[in-house]
């Protein structure tokens, strides 16, 4: 399942849950549901992706992250194939419930609204390496993390505590988040180019690895200004900007992309999620308080 990448999931949640605390009173059973359906999906695409690469034909032999079961035999494709089946039977379910906890009801526009955008997480985390033409192979996993892991867990976690639409300014928040999930997949992807190369076309092997390097960079230094800008937008005081605690986090981090290659590089996948989980909560503090 992939555990060390569930703060991932959590982090754009924690950050929109507390925005919106600042001008309304949390619905803690909607609250709980949120966190269990954005925990469901990762874990969801988490098994998904060992499931496509598996059918594939990627060599685990060849693989430079952490062995996992399928890999090893322990667990067969059919197995895998059925907790797909129930983890997105679970998303669903607390999916569903979440939106009733937070409008009273499955019936009207806005839950039908959240109902589509629910299917839609489902699907991308199926099609990510599953199907004929999965887009993880095709280079745009890329966009549909900024999208999903950004932009929909920040304003969507807002807009089911408050029920009204988040202000403008929470597009650069989203937006920083999502820099940072996007960047968890790039590290991950520089990692794994000799492998990927034989079945896939993602970004970092576009750029190659002087490219992708720059591309991780850019994505760091960019969510970090764009955060400092949203708490300024907010009148948040400098002496409020405890994100900055996490600074030595993502240099170590930097530092680990520009000298480490391959197998070197993995741990510098579980350092960049807890680093930006600790980013986005320091930051929603900030702003709360």
């Amino acid at each position: 399942m992939r555990l060390r990448t569930l703060p991932l999931s959590l982090s754009g949640i924690v950050l929109g849950v507390f925005l919106a605390s600042k001008t309304s009173a949390l619905n803690w059973l909607s609250v709980l549901l949120l966190f269990l359906t954005a925990v469901f999906l990762q874990i969801l695409s988490n098994l998904s992706n060992e499931l496509g690469d598996a059918l594939h034909g990627e060599n685990p032999a060849e693989r430079q992250g952490i062995a996992y079961p399928i890999q090893t035999g322990e667990v067969t494709t059919e197995q895998l194939r059925r907790m797909v089946v129930i983890f997105a039977a679970l998303s669903a379910v607390t999916g569903l419930g979440m939106i009733w906890a937070s409008f009273g009801s499955l019936i009207g526009l806005k839950q039908a609204l959240f109902v589509l955008l629910g299917a839609c997480a489902i699907v991308a985390a199926l099609r990510y390496t599953l199907g004929r033409r999965p887009y993880g192979y095709r280079g745009l996993g890329d966009i549909a993390v900024f999208i999903f892991f950004g932009l929909v867990t920040v304003c969507g976690a807002y807009y089911l505590m408050t029920t009204t639409l988040p202000p403008a300014s929470i597009l650069l928040a989203a937006s920083s988040i999502g820099c940072l999930s996007v960047a968890v997949l790039n590290v991950n992807n520089i990692r794994d180019m000799k492998s990927d190369a034989a079945t896939r076309r993602t970004v970092a092997l576009r750029l190659g690895l002087r490219g992708a390097r720059i591309y991780q960079t850019c994505l760091i230094v960019g969510a970090w200004l764009m955060m400092a800008v949203f708490l300024l937008i907010n009148k948040v005081k400098p002496a409020g900007a405890i994100f900055i605690l996490t600074m030595p986090v993502f240099c170590l981090h930097l530092k680990g992309v520009w000298t480490r290659t391959d197998r070197e590089l993995d741990p510098m996948l579980p350092m960049l999620v807890m680093g930006t989980f600790l980013f986005a909560l320091l930051s929603g503090i900030a702003v709360t308080l």
